[in-house]
């Protein structure tokens, strides 16, 4: 990066003993290279704010800006405050310091130059990285101990394997802290563990850099409990929603939907039935990005994909692709005829699928048939949602946001009958135990999750009104003169 425009984020609260010499120890060879340094005083019930403006009246090689908050924003709303200004007013890089003096200003350099050699978007200051040097400098016991189970914990959630998470020594590239909704993060202290899961989402690369470690006089304001409690619901949120519960909002970057790997989830099954038999013409109706289309041309079927937009990666997976709203039908589109229609997590995205499936049959060569798979609303993770009272719409899965229709095994089977379809064969199927491992380090998946697999899979043979997460169907045209009869 050419002659980066860099800053440094001072939070101060209650820092007037301390911000002084916090800014005397910012080394020559910083001084003469930052655009700015911006002090912000987060409504402090002391002269920090006094002692900024002196301090910048009485400096002429450290260009300053110093801000009081006219009311307390609380440690993570002052650095959105921050981060926004370095935005706003173009900076390339900007560190975050702390103005207590709980962190060394004569390793700012450390943090500044990967990204100014463009080797990274993120530099973390970690008291862990060198072992032994967080005790040596004066970190209590139990703050080393929850500081290694927090991160312990949270690299195993978020898929990551850094040193650590709860430095507040760090530089940002600002392009990078733009790409994601740093705003929409907590007002307190654990914003620092969400700006970096946000930042782990988008792809940012993250080096880590050894720093010391200092404990001195300054006034610790973190209720370690709240603080534990806080971060670790964190990452167990971002953990559920790149497994698709919950609103999703912090796997931003995820695909909304993905393949769910493995032979008892509905797409291995539907794989499987179509590993029956000789190759066949198959149209594969809302292909999305082409991933079941392209496992099934390499079984040797030909696939034509539909959707209402080609994905940049469907061209490469299908044989032909076809633009289609099917919530209008297809129309003239893709005329067949077709061996086989496959509607994967398809139907309950249509309005109206009852128009839909009236209009299949014609679609279909003599003994066609329709492969659709279908989530079960009578499965006991929606039943609980609405008995508790806290219907909402998830990300992915039986709840999902995109979802316009709801069906049982029951309701299906009549929607079908009354459309001109018979069932030749169901298959309930479990809770895709698989995506667990979204978002998860590779080869760090759990055996536990196995036997919770097993343990579902034997609840549905058992009770699959209750426990089937998805119904897949076999469907025939019914009725004289369809081609299944010819």
């Amino acid at each position: 990066m050419d002659t980066a425009r860099i800053g440094i984020l001072v939070v101060a609260y209650n820092a007037a003993a301390t911000l002084a010499p916090v800014l005397d120890r910012i080394p020559e060879s910083v001084r003469g290279r930052v655009a700015d340094v911006l002090v912000f005083d987060d409504h402090s019930q002391d002269t920090t704010y006094l002692v900024g403006l002196g301090y910048q009246s009485l400096t002429k090689d450290l260009p300053m800006t110093v801000v009081r908050h006219e009311h307390n924003l609380g440690y993570g709303g002052n650095q959105k405050a921050g981060y926004r200004w370095a935005i706003d007013h173009g900076l390339d890089i900007v560190v975050l310091l702390h103005g207590d003096g709980q962190y060394a200003p004569e390793r700012l350099e450390d943090l500044i130059g990967p990204l100014e050699r463009d080797e990274c978007d993120v530099v973390l200051g970690s008291r862990m990285l060198e072992p032994g040097a967080a005790r040596r400098g004066g970190m209590p016991r139990y703050k080393f101990v929850g500081n290694r189970i927090l991160t312990r914990v949270e690299n195993a959630l978020v898929g990551t394997s850094l040193s650590e998470w709860h430095s507040g020594f760090r530089a940002y590239r600002v392009a990078s802290l733009a790409r994601i909704p740093f705003e929409q993060n907590s007002d307190g202290f654990d914003f620092d563990t969400e700006i970096l899961i946000q930042l782990i989402e988008s792809g940012q690369r993250i080096n880590e850099v050894p720093i010391p470690t200092y404990y001195g006089d300054e006034i610790c304001y973190v209720n370690g409990l709240r603080y534990a409690a806080d971060v670790t619901l964190d990452a167990l949120r971002y953990r559920a929603h790149k497994m698709g519960l919950g609103n999703g909002e912090t796997a931003f970057s995820s695909q909304t939907y993905e393949w769910k790997e493995g032979p008892g989830t509905s797409h291995g099954v539907l794989e499987s039935w179509l590993a029956e038999g000789p190759p066949r013409r198959v149209l594969d109706l809302g292909c999305s990005g082409g991933e079941l289309a392209g496992r099934l041309r390499k079984l040797g079927h030909r696939v034509t994909g539909v959707d209402i937009e080609a994905l940049p990666e469907v061209a490469e997976r299908v044989d032909e692709f076809v633009a289609a709203d099917l919530d209008a039908g297809l129309g003239d589109a893709a005329p067949g005829p077709f061996d086989v229609v496959v509607a994967a997590d398809v139907l309950e995205h249509v309005a109206r699928p009852e128009r839909l499936l009236a209009e299949l049959p014609g679609r279909l060569a003599p003994g066609g048939r329709l492969l659709a798979s279908i989530p079960n609303f009578a499965h006991w993770y929606p039943r609980l949602r609405v008995a508790a009272g806290r219907f909402d719409y998830d990300r992915r899965g039986i709840l999902d946001a995109g979802h316009l229709r709801f069906f049982t095994r029951r309701s299906f089977e009549r929607l079908a009958t009354k459309s001109g379809w018979r069932v030749l064969r169901c298959r309930a199927v479990g809770v895709p135990v698989e995506v667990t491992s979204r978002g998860a380090r590779p080869g760090a998946g759990s055996p536990s999750w196995r036997w919770v697999a097993a343990v579902d899979r034997a609840l549905v043979a058992l009770w699959p009104g209750l426990f089937a997460y998805q119904y897949l169907f076999e469907l025939a045209p019914d009725g004289p003169g369809s081609p299944a009869d010819r």
